[in-house]
């Protein structure tokens, strides 16, 4: 099977930077293996759309080559008119409707910024609770998300609360505030998941 080059995840490139354009994020929910398809349609039929992909190196025939999976298995997110035709596609199982707007653009911005690090990311498939903080140093600064402790630090848990999952890329506690206490950092001895 031949390596294809690589497909936007993203379109227009200025989707995050962009206001109001009078359309609405659905939620593509794609038939197993489809979302890079169904991204590909929406791209040619120039629709908005998000499909957050992980960069890996693997090696095919003794050369290393960056694969580009999708990170959220089944799950493409459009801004579409009602005349776009997402639901048509034999690619998606069902199209699902966001009705709480903001929220989801802020996830999905605050889920790209965490891709553009270019750092090591785990899929959080389900989301543990955790403590509540603000990165207070760092390419994050200003983010607020969920920490929990790993191995080798924190997990900073960004959350897409619309497909239950997120994912998470590991910091340092000093760079840590806890969101609704002081601004002091977290250290390696507190516990910020009460559960663990």
């Amino acid at each position: 099977m031949p390596i294809l080059d690589a497909e936007p995840d993203l379109a227009p490139l200025d989707l995050f930077e962009t206001g109001d354009d009078g359309r609405r994020w659905v939620v593509a929910h794609t038939r197993p293996r489809q979302e890079k398809a169904v991204a590909r349609e929406l791209f040619a039929a120039g629709v908005p759309f998000y499909l957050p992909c992980d960069r890996r190196r693997v090696k095919v025939r003794a050369k290393i080559v960056t694969s580009r999976p999708p990170l959220f298995a089944g799950y493409v997110f459009a801004r579409v008119t009602e005349t776009d035709r997402v639901h048509y596609s034999p690619r998606v199982a069902s199209v699902l409707p966001v009705h709480d707007q903001p929220r989801l653009w802020d996830d999905l911005r605050r889920v790209r910024k965490v891709l553009d690090l270019g750092e090591p990311v785990t899929v959080e498939r389900t989301l543990e609770p955790g403590t509540v903080v603000t990165m207070r140093t760092g390419p994050l600064t200003g983010m607020t998300g969920t920490v929990v402790k790993a191995v080798g630090g924190f997990k900073f848990v960004v959350r897409v609360d619309f497909i239950r999952q997120g994912l998470s890329v590991v910091v340092d506690g000093a760079a840590l505030g806890v969101a609704a206490g002081p601004d002091a950092p977290l250290t390696d001895s507190q516990n910020p998941n009460p559960n663990m």
